[in-house]
């Protein structure tokens, strides 16, 4: 049989299908176990699965891999993965990981690691793909890249000195936030916090309104205080409200005073509320425009790709001043209303009266029921002299409404899952066989 071989970075993202061709999920990482003498050998595979929940496939469940695809018996475990000592994930722990080459050649980082299939069916680590240290001062240099087998490098770690997680981000680009959550929460404390200082803000930030509110916190307090008002800065300023809102009063006003001015503005605007109430929920920052814009100018304003879909489907009539808290509400006008008329129509000769807005005090229940009711997906928040101060939408009522926990749900209830089908595991040494 002829050597099988598989860049991680590539299977990453792979989809997981069964014999039949159904779709399983998708692959997340490899893991492997080291031994004394030999390269790593490939335990199992963490496997994203439909909600998000990443379990753990036995490598021997595997029938084939290759570029795009795995295919398996179609049998899973559908327990939430949990690494096991001795155990470790290619992509979150070896990828950015230093090491040097016994020839004396110098160091180099892990840029991607191959697996390859032998002639007794197993698979092994195979071929590094390593990069040298730059030569050049300039900020465009990178080094020279080179492939090396195992046996031919050796563990670079400094104590103290942490691992490049510039490689790994580099892998998650094209993930979605949420998943991205997932992912991050996934991986071990330390290197967690190593890939979230990596992170870009706006990335970072956008994973963290998908995330349990203690974890937010936890991540939040390991940053500095400059990079966390940053984050801050980058949420939505309802995620953002919400998150200070679990800081000690202190902590909390003290990472506003870093914050920019306006975003902190709008922040302590939010906090002003009960989160269980329209204003809690709300943003502050919806389309605001007046009776004499056109649709035109209306349909420009909603194209803008950082805007949530929600916000984007209506845009809120006022008079003067345009900025939340506004003049008073004169109506919505829809997106699909304006789809209906020509561009230079006025938007005040289609507002839509007959949505009703919602008092900053209302309950999340009554939100709920407005937006059910009328089958809409947001709706105008005003305080008592009618004037606009935010827009709730059916995502931030979903969020109150649904259990604390349901962005980590697992199949361990009874109650939300089709039980365990229990897999048999080769027994590896040196790591206890999981139970499957």
């Amino acid at each position: 049989m002829s050597t099988q071989r598989v860049f991680v970075a590539r299977l990453a993202g792979c989809t997981v299908f069964d014999p039949a061709g159904d779709r399983l999920g998708k692959v997340r990482d490899v893991v492997v176990i080291y031994r004394s003498a030999d390269p790593p050998r490939v335990v199992g595979l963490v496997v994203e699965i439909p909600g998000r929940r990443h379990v753990f496939v036995s490598i021997g469940r595997v029938t084939s891999i290759a570029t795009g695809q795995v295919i398996t018996t179609g049998l899973i475990n559908v327990r939430r993965f949990q690494q096991r000592g001795g155990e470790v994930r290619v992509m979150a722990e070896l990828l950015g990981r230093r090491v040097f080459l016994v020839d004396g050649s110098g160091d180099a980082v892990i840029e991607d690691v191959a697996i390859e299939r032998n002639r007794l069916g197993d698979w092994d680590v195979g071929q590094l793909f390593l990069r040298r240290p730059k030569t050049s001062a300039s900020p465009f240099a990178r080094g020279a890249t080179t492939f090396a087998s195992w046996s031919e490098v050796r563990e670079q770690q400094v104590p103290g000195e942490s691992q490049s997680a510039e490689q790994l981000v580099a892998t998650y680009a094209d993930l979605k936030p949420a998943d991205l959550a997932n992912t991050l929460l996934d991986l071990p404390g330390d290197r967690l916090i190593e890939v979230a200082e990596e992170l870009p803000d706006n990335r970072l930030a956008d994973a963290l309104e998908e995330m349990p509110e203690e974890e937010q916190v936890h991540i939040l307090e390991q940053l500095g205080d400059e990079r966390a008002a940053d984050i801050l800065d980058a949420m939505e300023p309802d995620d953002a409200a919400d998150l200070l809102g679990q800081l000690p009063e202190g902590r909390l006003e003290q990472l506003l005073d870093l914050m920019e001015p306006e975003e902190a503005d709008d922040v302590r605007a939010l906090l002003k509320y009960s989160p269980d109430t329209a204003g809690g929920l709300m943003t502050p920052e919806p389309i605001v425009l007046s009776a004499d814009a056109t649709i035109a100018e209306a349909l420009a304003l909603i194209r803008r790709h950082e805007l949530h879909p929600a916000l984007a489907a209506s845009v809120f009539v006022t008079l003067p001043p345009y900025e939340t808290p506004t003049g008073r509400l004169l109506g919505t006008v829809h997106f699909q209303r304006m789809l209906r008329y020509p561009p230079h129509e006025r938007l005040g000769a289609i507002i839509d009266d007959t949505v009703s807005a919602v008092p900053a005090t209302a309950s999340a229940a009554e939100v709920a029921r407005l937006l059910a009711s009328y089958n809409l997906v947001s709706l105008p928040v005003v305080d008592q002299a009618h004037r606009l101060v935010g827009a709730v939408s059916v995502d931030d009522v979903l969020d109150y409404l649904l259990p604390d926990d349901w962005r980590s749900h697992d199949s361990d209830d009874p109650k939300s899952s089709a039980p365990v089908r229990p897999l048999s595991t080769t027994s590896i040494p040196t790591v206890p066989p999981r139970r499957r």
